[in-house]
């Protein structure tokens, strides 16, 4: 079970049995592994894609990026990996999918912040 006891006991304050909170966890869990699914096919697609990544050597609001790969792996609730692009790579501390065509990552250092990806560029004006 991956809630903590100061959750576990407040979900028990509320009138949750044990079995009710594993059962919350096991959903829990099983959600960060289908939103894991998705951001693997998010990025294992053909061609390029875009953020709204702050990089200190760029002028423009959009980056555009070509994804060697994304390994992620989940434990409960948490999601974390590593995001590899063409010549540098940075580790994935959580993420969500947005939409079918936008996704949103917590990156690591170097990066430290939650950087949305799209297909389309537009998608993130």
């Amino acid at each position: 079970m991956h809630f903590d006891q100061r959750t576990q006991a407040a979900l028990r304050d509320v009138g949750l049995t044990t079995e009710e909170i594993r059962t919350a966890s096991d959903a829990v869990a099983d959600a960060v592994e289908r939103d894991a699914e998705k951001l693997r096919s998010f990025f294992d697609g053909e061609g390029a894609v875009y953020s709204d990544m702050e990089m200190a050597h760029s002028a423009t609001e959009i980056q555009e990026h070509k994804v060697e790969f994304i390994d992620l792996f989940t434990h409960g609730s948490d999601l974390r990996g590593y995001l590899r692009f063409d010549s540098w790579g940075v580790p994935v501390e959580g993420g969500r999918v947005l939409s079918d065509e936008k996704v949103e990552l917590s990156l690591g250092p170097t990066v430290d912040a939650r950087v949305r990806f799209a297909r389309d560029p537009d998608l993130l004006r």
